[in-house]
C-alpha cells in the first residue's frame, strides 16, 4: 500500500537530501531575524519609540538588534546553532507577549508561536552538514 509519509521519509533520510533540507530551513528561519535586526538598525530611533510606546525600555534596542541580526547570522551559518535558536526560541516568545498580545495582532502572536516551535526543532536536531558547526564538532 502506497503511504506518502514514508516516501518522505526515506527521501529526507538521504544523507544529500537531509543536508540540503537542513540548509534551506536554517536560511528561511535565519531570514526574518536578519530582515527584523537590520530594520531596528536602520530606523534606530523610531524603534526606541515603539518599544517605550509597548513599555518596553529603549535601551533595551542594542540587545534586541544582537539577538535579532546575531542570531539570524549564527543559524544562516550554522554556528552555535543550537544555542543561538535556544535564545531566539525564547526572544520570540516573549516578543509574542509583549508586542503582539493584543487581538488585534493575533497573526503574528501565533507568526512567534510557530518560529518557536521550528527554532526548538532546530535547538535538537542541530544546524546539519552543511554548517560550521558541522566543520567544528568533526
Amino acid at each position: 500500500m502506497f503511504n506518502p509519509n514514508v516516501v518522505v521519509k526515506n527521501l529526507v533520510h538521504q544523507p544529500a537530501t537531509n543536508a540540503t533540507i537542513a540548509l534551506i530551513a536554517r536560511i528561511l528561519m535565519a531570514y526574518i531575524f536578519l530582515v527584523a535586526g537590520w530594520g531596528k538598525i536602520m530606523a534606530y530611533n523610531a524603534t526606541v519609540g515603539y518599544m517605550e510606546s509597548m513599555g518596553v525600555p529603549g535601551a533595551m534596542l542594542p540587545l534586541t538588534i544582537l539577538v535579532e541580526f546575531g542570531g539570524g547570522l549564527a543559524l544562516l551559518f550554522g554556528f552555535q546553532a543550537r544555542f543561538a535558536a535556544f535564545g531566539l526560541a525564547i526572544f520570540s516568545l516573549i516578543t509574542a507577549f509583549l508586542f503582539h498580545g493584543g487581538a488585534e495582532d493575533g497573526i503574528n502572536f501565533m507568526k512567534n508561536f510557530a518560529m518557536t516551535g521550528g527554532l526548538f526543532f532546530l535547538m535538537l536536531h542541530g544546524a546539519g552538514k552543511f554548517s560550521i558547526d558541522h566543520i567544528i564538532e568533526k
